[in-house]
């Protein structure tokens, strides 16, 4: 990497970082992303960030189609690279934006999994309230299906997200934006009995507090992990096959079932804390999806029809 980028790519992550507040992660995405594409411009003869253009940009996205790169590798170094530009002019190393006009990949569309509610509610049901862990698997199912959280919103709920008087949780979400998300009644009861009943059980064996709302049964913080794993042996109990449930499957099956419920498409995206309402609109088309499933099933016209012996016929 030529030094001149490599200064301006450490800045740009530094701002990322501290002003912005990326997720770690995230900042090391764009890192290894930005590595590359000062690796092509160096192999290009680009010198500084000065000299950086459009045919640079999309000369990068050609180099990694022709290396066998996916779409979806390739549009999300795109929006490394997009971000990087835009710094670059608003800090003034380069008079133009060098990624304006340049196409992202086309991607294809992947509807979300999602499950049905009959198959949630069994999944939920599973959660057995007779201890202290069931009481907060419960709650974790409820919380999770009733407000739509990210697992890595869900598992960082500190005691103080919860408002109960205004049925609401205080939820931090990506790029540490907060925002506020109602609760269904039953995730508001199964919370409050699990806060009341469950977690002070659990805390018992904590070698040192914690104020995590979630706790794991030795009393420190829950983790992505370890809920995933209960979540898999809770789809075993319900009978549901364990590779079609994850929290993110979850997420899912509420803001489709909002949507199949009359809801307003902006409610679901602040619910769901989408910046892009365009993210939100592809639960539209899950919900078409049941709704032809449906007719197809159920109507006497559907393909699934059940059709009269020929005998009866008249």
């Amino acid at each position: 990497m030529r030094d001149a980028f490599g200064a301006a790519v450490d800045a740009f992550l530094r701002h990322g970082a501290l002003e912005r507040g990326l997720a770690p992660k995230t900042t090391l995405a764009y890192g290894a992303d930005l590595a590359r594409f000062a690796d092509y411009l160096e192999r290009e003869g680009v010198a500084s960030p000065r000299a950086l253009a459009r045919e640079h940009v999309s000369g990068f996205l050609a180099s990694l189609a022709a290396q066998g790169l996916g779409a979806r590798s390739r549009a999300r170094m795109l929006v490394s690279v997009r971000r990087f530009a835009q710094y670059l002019v608003t800090t003034g190393r380069c008079a133009r934006d060098a990624s304006e006009g340049v196409s992202a990949p086309k991607l294809p569309r992947q509807l979300p999994r999602t499950l049905r509610p009959d198959e949630t509610a069994a999944l939920i049901e599973a959660a057995a309230p007779d201890g202290a862990l069931g009481l907060r698997d419960r709650a974790m199912l409820e919380v999770l299906y009733g407000s739509g959280l990210r697992v890595s919103e869900l598992v960082s709920l500190p005691l103080s997200a919860l408002d109960r008087r205004a049925g609401v949780l205080r939820v931090l979400g990506k790029g540490r934006k907060e925002r506020m998300v109602p609760a269904s009644e039953p995730a508001l009861d199964a919370l409050e009995i699990y806060l009341r009943e469950g977690r002070p059980v659990l805390l018992a064996r904590a070698r040192r507090k914690s104020d995590a709302a979630f706790v794991t049964a030795r009393g420190s913080a829950m983790t992505r992990q370890n809920f995933f794993a209960r979540l898999r042996a809770l789809a075993l109990r319900a009978g549901i096959a364990p590779e079609r449930v994850s929290p993110h499957v979850l997420r899912h099956a509420f803001a489709t079932d909002l949507l199949e419920g009359g809801a307003d498409l902006r409610a679901v995206q602040s619910m769901l804390g989408h910046a892009d309402l365009a993210t939100t609109q592809i639960y539209t088309h899950v919900t078409r999806g049941r709704m032809r499933e449906l007719v197809e099933t159920h109507h006497p016209r559907g393909a699934g029809r059940a059709r009269p012996p020929l005998g009866s016929r008249v």
